[in-house]
């Protein structure tokens, strides 16, 4: 089925009190799947094909997510496209959705990136706690321990990390509070709460949300996610859920598929 749209002791505190719900273990939980990027890294496959339909043990990408997110309950889906949108919208139609109540995002004329496109789903994200994940991660991690802990630390936004080596970090201070970004092979560091050290963990393209956090996005037109989460940060309560002991598996690069294949049958 498919629709189109076109303080935990943290002396910091928090603007907005977190309200979780509805549920990740009922029917009824809502989530985004970002699919519109141009997938640069997973040439050839993406002169001809979106990445999100690129296929894992003979499920595309996008069908391992969408039925990964049935497990929790999770069966209200954003998709946004871009890049070969029509065989993303062709494949959700044709599998009625995979079960799942799937609606079409529509960037056809200008890639928004993940801040970007978010932000255009808007009006379909309200109600209550929303997922989003990138396409090409796949993994296993508890999303009922995600909400949980989320409800728990009362989180605006809650960002899934693992302690994964990698040049791009996310940096938390002692209360698990998002203060900066950190590119190690640059040395460019993006501060937005000033603390004497930080713990630096990997971001596993995955968070949960208020939908309250809406009304403070002021970018427009094209940006990221990382954009939002750190002009937000020093405002909005945005954790560390660190599930390292999960498998998480960045498929973006076709030489990741072997090893996805190996991983997630």
């Amino acid at each position: 089925m498919t629709e189109e749209l076109n303080e935990k002791n943290d002396p910091q505190g928090s603007k907005v009190s977190a309200t979780a719900g509805p549920p990740l273990g009922g029917s009824g939980g809502k989530a985004m799947i970002f699919c519109a990027g141009l997938g640069t890294r997973f040439k050839p496959w993406t002169d001809k094909h979106p990445k999100a339909l690129a296929v894992v043990n003979g499920k595309s990408l996008l069908q391992r997510n969408v039925e990964y997110l049935q497990q929790y309950g999770i069966d209200d889906v954003v998709v946004n496209v871009h890049h070969f949108a029509d065989q993303i919208i062709e494949a959700v139609e044709k599998n009625k959705g995979w079960g799942s109540k799937i609606t079409i995002s529509d960037e056809k004329d200008e890639v928004l990136e993940t801040g970007g496109g978010l932000l255009k789903a808007k009006t379909h994200l309200q109600g209550g706690s929303f997922l989003t994940i990138n396409v090409d991660i796949l993994t296993d991690v508890n999303l009922k321990a995600l909400l949980s802990f989320h409800q728990q630390e009362g989180a605006d936004i809650t960002l899934g990390v693992t302690n994964r080596i990698t040049s791009r970090y996310l940096l938390f201070n002692e209360y698990n509070r998002l203060c900066g970004w950190r590119n190690t092979a640059t040395g460019q560091e993006r501060i937005a709460i000033h603390e004497k050290a930080y713990k630096q963990l990997a971001y596993s393209g995955l968070a949960l949300f208020e939908p309250s956090v809406f009304n403070a996005i002021t970018q427009e037109g094209k940006f990221s996610l990382i954009d939002v989460y750190l002009s937000l940060a020093p405002q909005f309560k945005i954790a560390a859920f660190d599930h390292s002991e999960s498998k998480v598996l960045d498929v973006g690069k076709p030489e990741s598929v072997a090893l996805a294949e190996s991983m997630f049958p």
